[in-house]
Order: C-alpha cells, then sequence, then structure tokens
C-alpha cells in the first residue's frame, strides 16, 4: 500500500507513465518567512493543518494493525477488495484536505518577493518522499533483496514489513506536527477577522469566480492545451519499450540514480522561476522536450534492433538513463514555472483553494492528452493479415478470421510512431502561436487575479 498519496500530483504524475516509475511532487513551500500570517479561509490553513495531519497520522497508525488482514493472510483469505478501496479513498482524502491546507499555509507565511520558491521545497520533499516511501521500501520489504545484499543469513521476510512501516510513518507524522505546532507560531493579530472563516458553500461560489475571471480562464485553457504535445512520450513510450522486450523491472531500477538529480533540479530551476517572470523558464524549455518525443520513439524503434538472446547491451541502457535525465531537466523547468507561477498569483485569502485549483487545472492538462493518447494507439495502429490471403486486421473480428485461416497478424506502422511525430507537430504549432500568449499572463497586475468578495 504504501504511505499515503499527495492530492496533487507531481512532476511526473500528469504525464501518467513515462520511461521509468514517477518520482516527484506538487507544488511546494520554502522561503523565508513573511507576508501575513494567519489562515487563509478556505484553506484549512494554520491550526487546521496540524489537525489533519494528527488524523492522518493516527489513521496510518491503525491501518499498520489491519493492512495484513486486508491484503489476505496467504491461507485462502484473498485481498478484501471493498475494504481497500474506502481504505485508500480515505488516504487521499486526509491527504488532500491537508496538501490544501498546507498550500494555504505557505502563502499565507511567505512573502510575496519568496512564494516563488514554493514549488522548489515540494518538488525535493516529494522526491525524496518518493524514493523513501516507494524505492527504499520495496527493497527492504524484499525478502531476496535483503537476504542477497544486507543479510548474512536468509531470512522468509524482508528488514520492513509493510505494517512497520506505516506505523513508523504515522509516528512520524504525530512528532512533526507537534513540533510545528510549538516551533511555528502564526501572528494572530495580523489576520483579519473576517478573513478567518468561509463557509463551504461561499468558497465554491469563490470557485466559480475564480474560474470566471478572465486571466484564470486564459491560464485553464492555454494550460488545458499545453501538454498535448508530450502525449505520446510521457504515456505511451514505457510500455513500448516493454513490448519490445525491456524488462520493467530494469526500468525502474534505472530510475533509481535519477533521484539525486530529481531533488538538486528545483533547487537549481528555482533560481530562474522565483523571479517575475516563471514562465519564461516554460517557454524556453517546451521545445527541448518536445524534441525528446522524437528521441524517446528512436530507442523504441532501436530496441529490437539491439537487442540480444542476453537482453540488452549496456550501452543501451546508457543512452536510455542519459535520454532520461536530459528530459528531466526540460519536465522540471516547465513544472516547477508552473507551480511558481501559480504561488505567485494565487490570492492569500483564498490560498490553499486557489492554489490547489490552478494545480488541478495544470495536471488535468496532462491527464486528458495522456488517456487519449493511450486510446489511440491501436486505431492509428495499421496491420495486415500475413499468410492469408484475402483477410485484412482492421478489426478485432477480422483478426480472428485471419488466425482462423492460418494466418497472422502483422504490424506495418506501429500506431506510437504517428502520434510520436503528430503530437510534436501540435506542440510545436502550440507553442508557436500559444506560447507568447501563455507567458503574456505574466504581465497581468494582481488585481487580474484577486478574488471579488460580497463581504
Amino acid at each position: 500500500m504504501g504511505a499515503a498519496g499527495s492530492a496533487k500530483k507531481g512532476p511526473r504524475g500528469a504525464a501518467a507513465d513515462e520511461l521509468m516509475p514517477p518520482a516527484g511532487g506538487g507544488a511546494a513551500r520554502h522561503g523565508r518567512s513573511g507576508g501575513r500570517g494567519g489562515a487563509a479561509p478556505g484553506s484549512g490553513a494554520g491550526r487546521g493543518h496540524g489537525g489533519d495531519t494528527y488524523v492522518l497520522g493516527l489513521f496510518m497508525i491503525y491501518m499498520s494493525t489491519q493492512v495484513d488482514a486486508l491484503l489476505g493472510d496467504g491461507h485462502g483469505r484473498g485481498p478484501d477488495v471493498a475494504a481497500l478501496t474506502v481504505t485508500f479513498f480515505l488516504f487521499e482524502f486526509l491527504a488532500a484536505t491537508q496538501d490544501i491546507a498546507v498550500d494555504g499555509w505557505a502563502l499565507t507565511m511567505l512573502s510575496r518577493e519568496n512564494v516563488g520558491y514554493a514549488s522548489t521545497c515540494n518538488s525535493v520533499g516529494q522526491t525524496a518522499g518518493y524514493f523513501l516511501g516507494n524505492v527504499l521500501f520495496l527493497a527492504l520489504e524484499s525478502a531476496s533483496f535483503c537476504n542477497k545484499y544486507l543479510r548474512f543469513e536468509p531470512q522468509p521476510r524482508g528488514i520492513v514489513t509493510l505494517s512497520d512501516f506505516l506505523f513508523f510513518w504515522g509516528a512520524v507524522f504525530l512528532v512533526t506536527t507537534t513540533l510545528v505546532a510549538f516551533l511555528k507560531k502564526e501572528n494572530e493579530e495580523l489576520i483579519p477577522a473576517k478573513e478567518e472563516t468561509k463557509g463551504i458553500t461561499d468558497t465554491y461560489r469563490l470557485l466559480f469566480s475564480i474560474i470566471k475571471m478572465p486571466a484564470v480562464l486564459t491560464f485553464c485553457l492555454l494550460i488545458l492545451t499545453s501538454k498535448i504535445g508530450f502525449s505520446a512520450a510521457d504515456a505511451v513510450t514505457g510500455l513500448k519499450l516493454v513490448e519490445e522486450g525491456v524488462p520493467k523491472e530494469h526500468l525502474a531500477l534505472l530510475a533509481v540514480p535519477m533521484v539525486p538529480l530529481q531533488i538538486i533540479l528545483p533547487l537549481v530551476i528555482s533560481k530562474y522561476t522565483a523571479g517575475p517572470q516563471p514562465l519564461n523558464t516554460f517557454y524556453k524549455a517546451m521545445p527541448y522536450r518536445l524534441l525528446f518525443g522524437l528521441e524517446f520513439a528512436f530507442l523504441v524503434w532501436w530496441a529490437p534492433k539491439v537487442k540480444h538472446e542476453g537482453g540488452f547491451p549496456v550501452y543501451y541502457y546508457a543512452v536510455v538513463v542519459l535520454s532520461y535525465a536530459l528530459h528531466q531537466v526540460t519536465l522540471y523547468s516547465m513544472y516547477v514555472a508552473v507551480m511558481a507561477f501559480n504561488a505567485k498569483v494565487s490570492d492569500p485569502l483564498i490560498g490553499g483553494t486557489y492554489m490547489t485549483l490552478l494545480n488541478t487545472v495544470s495536471n488535468l492538462g496532462g491527464n486528458w492528452p495522456s488517456t487519449v493518447a493511450l486510446w489511440l494507439v491501436d486505431p492509428l495502429t495499421v496491420k495486415e493479415c500475413a499468410g492469408a490471403q484475402g483477410h485484412t486486421c482492421a478489426t478485432a473480428a477480422a483478426t480472428e478470421l485471419c488466425t482462423a485461416a492460418g494466418g497472422s497478424c502483422v504490424t506495418t506502422l506501429d500506431g506510437y510512431y504517428v502520434e510520436s511525430v503528430v503530437c510534436v507537430i501540435l506542440g510545436f504549432a502550440w507553442w508557436f502561436f500559444l506560447g507568447p500568449k501563455f507567458k503574456k499572463l505574466q504581465d497581468e497586475g494582481q488585481s487580474s487575479w484577486k478574488c471579488k468578495r460580497s463581504n
């Protein structure tokens, strides 16, 4: 089950599957304390954040006593799917609530000139969290890994179990929340009384008023279409590499050396995104990321050419790792830039909700093209029936008839390559025609992003 997930997707989240498993996080918090302290209405910042974290920590400790039973005992009892579904829902609900709270907390605690660092801290933190909660945990939970590398005498179980993992991090949640409560005080004198609370209905009215604002509406329309050019590379490449025979576990292993890079990159990129025009970095990185779509297609095409009986040569994996590392530079440049921009324009009075709304739209801008790209691969693939004249492979029924006649369907044009070229063309069209409009959003005054209140 792992650790509770974050409500927001990371730089990899919106991209669905890439070459390797995801490592990264959503929007972040960092910088010198400043600006207005206090809770943002609708965000649950401040003390609300602590309450959510306590509940999440206690829930993880409770689940540590139940998780083995939910996953099945291996003696005829299978996993309790219904209970696991409810459990994951509660995990996501609590994590999402906490996520919004911390967003609002960051926006109200950081000075306006430093709020652009918000995306940096979270990118670093969630990359480290991914490594601890996935790579490190899976290694320590694996009996074979522990017996091979960490033990002198083999044991039937790993060093860490899932229940141990949940209990430990539940306790960490409780301890860190308590430390924050005692060590970090908010300046309550700066909290205007009218800003302390807002009902759910009022918050949703504010959300609708936010979406209807011209600047926000333009941002949403542009960000929803900005990642079409990356959809084939992000969603299909990993699947195609596996289809060509590259073992999934090898791809997962190649992601490990990327973790230090993914921690360092946001720190370096923040120097360029913390200023008044973070979207310039987004615009400059986009064409390079688009070109990697063609390079990834080449890697897929190249895979069967270099494959041998023992697998793939070391130099092929070296090229994959180098390609992935360079691709991460462009991906994180775009991701951190958008998160920094969202943090800068979000109205502190509804900070957590406002920023989460913008981040959600940003994530949706990556999710829907990836879904469409996955769906279109088969319709765009051209196959012919070899060994049986008069038959085709245009439909599932025709494929069955071809097989029944003693033939076999052979791919003559893989839809992935068609998608890769078309997506890159569409991506460059967006960059050329709509990219300048996206950059121009930085020139909008702060009043263009402020919520209109009817108090």
